[in-house]
């Protein structure tokens, strides 16, 4: 139904004339965008959330919902983005962010020169302690990317008056959790032996805490990773690169989480253990084709060359009956330098002139 209603929203979206110019942020949110919020019992002015997978270039909006949890309002296709899986460490290396992010009512640009656009808020507390650099990494529109999330015009115009309405509504900020692909055993599995491997299993830590609530997860940093729903007993600010202090946690949420990590080990030993034997697998076909083609290639190697001296062999052999025919020939009808005893001297002319006449013998009567 949620599916459903998003293509409705989109298509409305898509026939409704974009703004241009400086009212552009104000953009309205479609009727039926209003009417599928009001169905799920949202509003335009509740929380939101946004998740990012790259894999599947895919950008989700969540909004809150009576009760506190957040329910999938929409999912919107990614037009771009740059780089690969992985996070975002330099300025100038064209690779989008992965990790958790807040955007205030501050990074929202009216005025981009893509359209509209929002600041990621690139790089966090996180990143920072880390010495990733970066700047102006951005969702916006006009679909071109070299390290942000971009999105053609009619999304992000849509995506924005969502985020403002629900700046309207009271709410400072919301979150924009930003993942490689989609944290499930298996997928993990399949990258088990990637460098971002321990990198990605701390973001899924997050990714489990907002599915055990159904809320986002306060997020913050120490002892070189994120820590969700924490914080220092002393009530001193976390070092994200210091060991971590003794946190307060709240017990339910952890146990929970706990569970749901445990529940989901056998499935991810088991993913792993099938992706490496096909893996193996894989490589030993691999070695087989190429052991093949190797083989193939020398086979037809050797034909060659056999059929080269074969066809070399003919051609002697035609060579030397020519020879002798031709030798039979000539001394049998005097050609080439033949003589009359066997030397090598030419036999002399028969000159007629010199020939003695036969006489002539009458016949006897």
């Amino acid at each position: 139904m949620l599916a459903v209603a998003g293509l409705v929203s989109g298509f409305v979206s898509a026939c409704s004339p974009l703004i241009e110019g400086d009212g552009r942020a104000l953009q309205p949110l479609s009727s039926s965008v209003k009417t599928q919020l009001s169905a799920m019992g949202s509003s335009p002015e509740a929380a939101m959330m946004m998740r990012i997978y790259k894999q599947d270039s895919v950008l989700e909006i969540w909004k809150e919902v009576p009760g506190g949890t957040f329910k999938l309002f929409k999912s919107y296709d990614i037009c771009t983005f740059s780089g690969e899986l992985g996070p975002k460490i330099r300025e100038g290396d064209r690779q989008s962010p992965e990790g958790f992010y807040t955007v205030t009512r501050g990074l929202m640009n009216p005025r981009s020169n893509f359209y509209l656009s929002f600041n990621l808020g690139f790089p966090n507390k996180f990143d920072r302690a880390f010495g990733r650099t970066g700047s102006n990494i951005m969702v916006h529109g006009d679909c071109s990317s070299r390290g942000c999330y971009a999105m053609t015009d009619i999304q992000v115009a849509e995506i924005y008056a969502l985020a403002r309405e629900s700046f309207s509504g009271g709410n400072r900020s919301f979150q924009v959790q930003v993942y490689p692909f989609r944290m499930t055993p298996e997928n993990l599995a399949v990258y088990s032996d990637s460098p971002n491997f321990a990198y990605w299993q701390n973001l899924k830590t997050g990714f489990d805490h907002t599915e055990v609530t159904g809320r986002p997860p306060t997020w913050d940093a120490c002892g070189g990773n994120y820590v969700f729903n924490a914080s220092a007993a002393s009530g001193m600010p976390l070092d994200a690169r210091a060991a971590c202090p003794a946190l307060t946690r709240n017990a339910d949420i952890e146990r929970l989480v706990v569970a749901r990590q445990s529940a989901q080990q056998a499935t991810y030993d088991l993913a792993v253990a099938n992706y490496r034997s096909n893996q193996a697998q894989q490589a030993q076909d691999t070695a087989k084709r190429e052991a093949d083609a190797i083989l193939a290639a020398e086979r037809a190697e050797a034909q060659a060359v056999a059929m080269a001296d074969r066809n070399e062999a003919i051609n002697q052999s035609v060579n030397g009956f020519g020879d002798a025919v031709g030798g039979f020939f000539s001394g049998l009808f005097g050609g080439g330098n033949s003589t009359n005893n066997g030397s090598s001297a030419p036999m002399s002319p028969i000159n007629p002139a010199i020939v003695p006449p036969v006489p002539f013998t009458p016949p006897q009567r």
